[in-house]
Parts: structure tokens; C-alpha cells; sequence
């Protein structure tokens, strides 16, 4: 990452998740939420378990800022630079969001829907990175890493377009299924959706790498 600003904002709200269980400790029960399964039951741990939670998003932060330095493709990074911060941004939000439902439904359970809540930060999670996909160029990290895209240019950004799309209509499909649909049926139609797509992308990059090659 090579914007000041973003590298600020993306570690400010990665430490966060760190202030927030250190402020809310004290009032928080021996054992908290950690897992919402799809037939509603809950699993609980103890409140050392939100620490391990906590430490994820400087953890990414940390992994988004220096894996460009170690890509052997890094100058590629400069193509695609706002984007590739922004997403920084996104992920820590998201990972701010996931923790503050956690200690939501540690101090007052019950009072927010939590696969609702997180079906719907997907979406928009997903909405974001699909419609960056198609501007990200070759590298060793992000975007759909096929073998027939790395070898070509033309195939990896047809790949990462149409990778693109299926990760947009995924991210919009969690909408409607979110709020009208139960936990299961939204969790496989979105999967159907997600996996469905991603494997025809994978066929056609090597349909594309195989067809350039005929040329």
C-alpha cells in the first residue's frame, strides 16, 4: 500500500477490534459467542477467545501492506494502487463489523440477527471486490490465479472480468437472500451461486489460454 491516508485508515480501524475488547472486557460474561451455526445454536468460549478474534485484523492488515513486497510481479501493484488500498480499508471494516456483532451479542444476545447481519456485509463486501476484480493486473496474490492466466496478459484480464462478475452477482444475490430467505437455503443457493461460477471461470481462462494459443 502506498497511500498514507489508507494505510492510516486501514490500521485504525485494524487495532479497533483490539480497543473494543479491551474496553468492553470488564462488563462481558466468562463466556461469549463465537460461532452461530445455520440451525440457530450458538458456540461459546471463553472471553480469551476474543482476543485470537481481535488480533485477526491487524494480522491482515499486516499481511495487505508488506505481500506486495514480496510478489515478484510487485510493479503490477502500481496499476491497480487505489484499488488495492481501498480493498485494505474494506477488509478491516469488515473485520471491525464481525467483532462489534460478537460483542453485541455478548453483552445483549439475541438482539441482533447475526447471519442476517453478516449476509448482508458480504454482499456488499463482495459487490466491492467484484467490481474491482477486472482492475487488477497479473500478480502472485490477488484475483483469479489460474495457470493459463498467469501465462498471458489478454487471459488474465478476461479472467479476472469475468471472475468479477460471478463475485458481483454473488454479493448481490446475498440481499434478497439474506433478509427473505432461511440461513440454509440462503447459504447454498450462495454457494451454488459463488463455486458455480468461479469453476466456469476457471474453464473458460483455459479455454481462452488454449484458443490465443491456436491462433
Amino acid at each position: 500500500m502506498k497511500s498514507k491516508k489508507a494505510i492510516g485508515a486501514m490500521w485504525i480501524l485494524a487495532l479497533l477490534p483490539v480497543v473494543l475488547v479491551l474496553v468492553c472486557l470488564p462488563g462481558l460474561p466468562e463466556r461469549v459467542p463465537t460461532h452461530w451455526n445455520l440451525d440457530g445454536t450458538v458456540t461459546y468460549s471463553s472471553r480469551a477467545a476474543l482476543w485470537i478474534l481481535a488480533g485477526i485484523s491487524p494480522a491482515v492488515a499486516a499481511l495487505f501492506q508488506f505481500l506486495p513486497r514480496l510478489d515478484p510481479k510487485r510493479r503490477n501493484y502500481e496499476k491497480f494502487q487505489g484499488w488495492y488500498d481501498g480493498m485494505g480499508v474494506l477488509l478491516a471494516l469488515f473485520l471491525l463489523l464481525c467483532m462489534v456483532i460478537t460483542l453485541s451479542e455478548s453483552l445483549h444476545p439475541g438482539r441482533i440477527s447475526v447471519s442476517r447481519a453478516i449476509g448482508l456485509a458480504i454482499g456488499v463486501l463482495f459487490l466491492v471486490i467484484g467490481n474491482m476484480m477486472g482492475k487488477v493486473k497479473s500478480n502472485w496474490f490477488m484475483g483469479f490465479r489460474t495457470p493459463w492466466a498467469l501465462s498471458d496478459p489478454d487471459v488474465w484480464n478476461k479472467t479476472q472480468r469475468m471472475g468479477g462478475r460471478v463475485i458481483f452477482i454473488a454479493g448481490l444475490s446475498c440481499f434478497p437472500l439474506s433478509l427473505l430467505a432461511p440461513e440454509k437455503v440462503f447459504l447454498g443457493i450462495f454457494l451454488l451461486i459463488l463455486f458455480g461460477g468461479v469453476a466456469l471461470t476457471y474453464v473458460m481462462s483455459w479455454k481462452w489460454y488454449r484458443e490465443k494459443r491456436a491462433s
